[in-house]
């Protein structure tokens, strides 16, 4: 008789686990229902380190990266696949991941700052380079498919960084080699034509403001004519005007109302739906209006899903949630429908849809400011009309204590977080009150994500939650049992850095924040045969023990099992809970499942049948049910009505049938946080053509440029327009020469192609525009007013041109066409930037970039804009000399040019005769031949303009002494130094004497006749006994002005900011240029370099008798 009991309790324990394995089986297989999923989300960068070998600091915040051993970019795509045996282990049926499209900004390890939507980040490569970002994320697609894991791609269609965007303003070119990425100049090469040549150079501020003004029109220049961003100004967090603002400086709002910008993002995220991807989460929803949802993308993204649905796991149907960021108390959005979460869960007016054109060609007739209104004329406005009171639907509930076919004729087809139950979460009661009396508002809420913390926030704050694991606990019961779809951000299963400030950015280190790395706490091995079924070692082990863990394989198993959890409507009525307890009814079709928690509760009007406790085992009949429980936080009942499998769960720490059960082996080997390395090597140099000068204005006759290949290129050449292309040969630099044969005003493109050991082709173009050095550039205003004109130049040599704030007052009056303007000009300045004030502290945006005639409209205040030129402006017609007089030494060849809008015009030297020009073409004449030194002469012009109008001008020439140049031998440097100082003096020092008499300011330097880029060139040359060499070397004016300490290298060119790549010839002898590297350098007695030869033998025949030293010996020759 025992022998029978024991074989049939066998029997039943096989049917049990069969049962079971059946269910769980099913639901493997027929998950196409996304409420079915249980969500394990992750910051990729911060969960597990599959490839040590491929992390790398961000750019920001590297002193804190190092001295924690954790770089930002640490956990990687083959870190998740390793893995996911650990979410299945957990019960977990998705991940959603963070980002992968490129970023670029100081801190972006989690991917919200996108710079090409078309790619993944190249900091996600394998660390031999030998796979891509794209295969290393197919790979994972793949692997977690294999295993029954859904992938959730975070993506973001609100913004882009502020590094331009590759495909709608390209303003750097990504090097995308790892050793490259931790070094901001050797990844981000900027791209002259978009940025300018002189970006390098200007500080971090101002190279910010010139990205963001491309894109955002911020300088009053339309830099962005088709509209590819919004160009709102300030903004409400708590108004519509939200849609359109940028809300953080690394995100700058895109015109998702364009359709050119919606179709490029439909595109470049479309190709992750063709890899696989089961589901979209959608960046900062909440700053796009629900009609351009509506419109622009949900109902595409659910077009491509249903065309790729065969790459998906069980051809489900795409999923799509969006974060509609409410930080509130309640349901409704501070009184507004519009901002609130559930108004995207429904379909927007279809009278608005029918008005909606995004079409290009109607943006493109759009000028739009960050300074007025910022609103184009009607798609913004359009969208905000979008505010109907939202309707409310009993889509959640079940209909008289039972479940009823809902109602989605009006749906959106978009989900979204749950950020009023999120912000709720302090404890589930809150939690569930507020989902009570809120629910129906959401077309359905059962389609709701549910989590209580995320990367961003906790509840009600800016820290992960710090609630104990019985409060943990206890809301993820609710969330497990309760409609939506649970999710659950990384660490949270074992307590991982709770109530700790989340996000800090670039400062102190992200260890320290809730965004820490957790690799370490899940080392070892695991593999998990299915959900929540596995077998471990290590601290994986330790992870997956933890009371919090096991809680969640635990409500995952119960999920799994019952239909009418993942996927039911609710009610509370008839149910009564044990005090300070929470019931309600679940029922989805024909599942129905009665839940209490936090202990017992009464269920009434229950259908017939008979109802299984899923924990215990136990079961009840009849239409009153009553069930007893421990009244702890986190404890479940669930009875199923009708279920065959008997028990399904074992006890735990906080579900349980009498007396609590906790799992041994909690413990770590002590290196859960350890440290890792990175890649540390030093940058490489682009694979590049650079051209010195690269592009920009020149102000004489010619121009000389230096053009070499990388060293490590296979092939390059370049091509000045309207010629052959010229190879070059990689690492060996040549020179040509443009603007003999060019006008004031012309330019000419110099395009180059470089081929990398990759076979990868990389090509440019840098621009010239020879420009009259001495010809002004006029800014015209219209305004009623005189305004005032704030103007200064950046870069190293910074000058305020019309003095100090608020500036000058502008010339004029000129009345055209009954309107008055206002005008000022600049002379000997190439690029400048003003701002128009009022004097009284009113003042316009900064408007950069002037390099040309600009004319502006001004209202007074605060609003300035380009205009274009007055239809009916007359300008003087005039000669400019090049140079504009001044002096001279032995000769001056001097370029006269008559501006476009002369009818006629001439020129005369002294008392000689006139010379006639031709409108806009450049004569030349030379001076100084038949003049002493001392004497001056002094050339006069005059030129008639159209309309008859004759102005007439001279300019001074003087013949000055000649200036002679020491030969640059020994120890020398040169100087480029702003045009306003006048005298250069140099200081030069090592760590035991002074080269420069030892007097501040030093020496004085000795002004050359000749210029590069417009600066005039000093020379410092050492002529005292000391025989060592300097190592620190500063340029002052004397005056108060200097640079910083600069280290010394001899013969080199320096300027205000630092070293420079140019060169300078004396005309006695070549100083910077490259020369093949020879094998011993000859030194005299006193430390003066004499030769380099290949052999001390080749030094006998070329060197005068004497001592000499190489090497640090030294050598007679007789």
């Amino acid at each position: 008789m025992r022998k029978f009991k024991k074989k049939l309790f066998a029997a039943m324990l096989l049917l049990l686990a069969s049962s079971n394995a059946m269910a769980t089986d099913v639901f493997t297989s027929n998950r196409t229902d996304f409420r079915d999923e249980s969500i394990y989300f992750m910051i990729t960068t911060r969960f597990y380190d599959g490839d040590p070998s491929n992390d790398v600091l961000c750019w920001d915040n590297q002193e804190a990266q190092m001295s924690t051993k954790d770089p930002c970019w640490r956990g990687d795509f083959q870190g998740v696949i390793d893995k996911l045996d650990y979410i299945k282990a957990l019960g977990f049926t998705a991940i959603w991941i963070t980002p992968v499209v490129q970023n670029a900004s100081g801190y972006d390890y989690h991917g919200y700052h996108a710079s090409d939507f078309s790619k993944v980040d190249c900091r996600y490569q394998s660390g031999d380079g030998k796979k891509s970002g794209d295969v290393m994320f197919q790979e994972l697609i793949d692997k977690a498919h294999e295993k029954g894991i859904k992938i959730i791609l975070d993506i973001v269609l609100n913004h882009s960084g502020n590094f331009g965007e590759e495909h709608f303003c390209k303003e750097f070119d990504r090097d995308t080699r790892l050793r490259n990425q931790a070094d901001i100049n050797a990844c981000m090469i900027p791209n002259p034509e978009t940025l300018g040549s002189d970006y390098p150079s200007l500080l971090p501020a101002a190279q910010y403001q010139r990205r963001l003004a491309l894109m955002k029109n911020t300088d009053g220049q339309n830099h962005d004519p088709h509209n590819y961003w919004h160009h709102f100004g300030n903004f409400n967090w708590d108004e519509p005007n939200r849609w359109w603002a940028q809300i953080a400086g690394d995100c700058v709002d895109l015109n998702t109302e364009n359709n050119t910008v919606a179709e490029y993002l439909i595109n470049c995220y479309g190709n992750f739906i063709k890899m696989g991807v089961d589901g979209f989460r959608i960046d900062t929803s909440g700053h796009i209006s629900r009609l351009t949802f509506c419109k622009q993308f949900i109902p595409q993204f659910a077009a491509l899903g249903k065309q790729h649905e065969n790459k998906r796991l069980n051809k489900a149907p795409f999923f799509m949630y969006g974060e509609v960021c409410s930080r509130y108390s309640r349901v409704q959005y501070r009184g507004q429908d519009n901002l609130s979460p559930y108004y995207y869960t429904w379909q927007a007016p279809q009278n608005l849809m029918d008005q909606f054109d995004g079409s290009q060609s109607y943006w493109d007739t759009q000028e739009i400011y960050d300074r007025g209104t910022g609103y184009d004329d009607k798609l913004m406005p359009l969208c905000e009309k979008d505010k109907a009171n939202s309707p409310e639907s009993n889509n959640t509930f079940m209909l008289n204590g039972a479940w009823h076919e809902p109602d989605y004729s009006q749906s959106s087809g978009f989900n979204v977080i749950d950020f009023p139950l999120h912000y709720n979460f302090g404890n589930a009661a809150t939690a569930y009150r507020l989902a009570k009396t809120g629910d129906m508002k959401y077309n359905d809420a059962t389609y709701n994500v549910v989590y209580v913390d995320s990367h961003d926030y906790g509840p009600g704050s800016g820290s992960r939650f710090g609630g104990s694991d019985a409060q943990w606990a206890e809301n993820l019961s609710l969330m497990f049992t309760f409609r939506g779809i649970p999710c659950l951000y990384y660490g949270s299963e074992v307590g991982f850095r709770r109530d700790v400030v989340i996000d800090r950015g670039p400062n102190g280190p992200l260890s320290e924040t809730g965004r820490a790395y957790f690799g370490g706490y899940i080392t070892g091995d695991v593999d998990a045969s299915d959900f929540g079924e596995y077998k471990a070692s290590g601290n994986v082990a330790a992870s997956l023990n933890h009371d919090v863990a096991q809680h969640l394989i635990r409500l995952n198993k119960i999920r799994q099992a019952v239909p009418a959890l993942r996927k039911g409507q609710w009610t509370d009525d008839g149910c009564t809970p044990a005090k300070g307890g929470i019931a309600f009814k679940r029922a989805y079709k024909d599942s129905y499942a009665l839940v209490a928690l936090n202990g017992g509760a009464t269920f009434t009007d229950c259908p017939a049948g008979t109802y299984t406790d899923l924990v215990t085992g136990k079961t009840y009949t009849g239409s009153t049910i009553t069930v007893d429980a421990p009244n702890n936080q986190g404890q479940v009942r669930v009875l199923v009505k009708d279920w065959k499998g008997g028990k399904l769960i074992d006890d735990g720490a906080f579900i349980y049938e009498t007396a609590a059960q906790h799992k041994g082996g909690q413990t770590y080997d002590g290196n859960e946080e350890a440290g890792t390395t990175w890649v540390d090597e030093a940058p490489l140099p682009p694979v590049s053509v650079s051209l010195s000068p690269a592009g920009g204005n020149f102000r004489t006759n010619t121009v000389t440029v230096t053009a070499e290949a990388s060293e490590d290129a296979t092939s390059a050449w370049y091509q000045i327009e309207g010629q052959d292309k010229v190879d070059l040969t990689p690492g060996k630099p040549v020179t040509f020469t443009i603007g003999e044969d060019m006008n004031f005003k012309d330019t000419k493109t110099v395009t180059w192609s470089v081929t990398s050991s990759e076979g990868k082709e990389k090509t440019g173009k840098v621009t010239y525009t020879k420009v009259d050095p001495n010809a002004s550039i006029v800014v015209m205003v219209k305004a009623d007013k005189a305004p005032y004109i704030y103007a200064w130049t950046t870069g190293a040599d910074e000058k305020k041109l019309t003095g100090a704030w608020p500036g000058k007052v502008m010339n004029g009056p000129e009345e055209i066409d009954g309107a008055k303007y206002w005008t000022y000009d600049f002379d000997n300045v190439e690029s400048f930037n003003v701002i128009l004030n009022n004097g009284s502290g009113d003042q316009s945006g900064n408007i950069t970039g002037i390099t040309s005639d600009t004319y502006l409209e001004y209202d007074g205040r605060k609003s300035a804009k380009k205009i274009s030129a007055p239809a009916n402006l007359t300008t003087a017609a005039k000669v400019a000399f090049s140079p504009n007089g001044g002096d001279f030494q032995k000769t001056v060849s001097v370029t006269a040019t008559l501006s476009s809008n002369a009818k006629s015009g001439w020129y005369k030297i002294g008392d000689g005769e006139q010379v006639a020009l031709t409108p806009g073409k450049a004569a030349t004449f030379t001076l100084g031949e038949d003049m002493q030194e001392g004497e001056s002469k002094t050339v006069s012009w005059s030129a008639t303009n159209a309309d008859g109008t004759t102005k007439t001008g001279s300019s001074t020439f003087n013949k000055i002494k000649e200036v002679v140049i020491p030969t640059p031998t020994g120890i020398f440097a040169y100087f480029l130094a702003p045009s306003d100082w006048n005298q250069v003096d140099c200081w030069a020092w090592n760590g035991t004497d002074n080269f420069t008499g030892g007097n501040w300011p030093g020496v004085s330097c000795t002004k050359t006749n000749m210029k590069k880029n417009g600066l005039n060139v000093w020379m410092w040359k050492y002529d005292g006994d000391l025989t060592t060499a300097p190592t620190m070397i500063i340029f002052n004016n004397g005056g108060g002005q200097q640079t910083k300490d600069l280290k010394f290298e001899n013969g080199a060119v320096y300027n205000l900011a630092g070293k420079t790549n140019e060169s300078v010839s004396t005309g006695i002898n070549q100083v910077g240029s490259k020369k093949a590297p020879a094998k011993l350098k000859i030194y005299s007695i006193n430390g003066q370099k004499v030769a380099e030869v290949g052999s001390m033998a080749d030094a006998e025949y070329i060197l005068a008798p004497g001592v000499y030293v190489c090497g640090g010996k030294k050598y007679v020759i007789k």
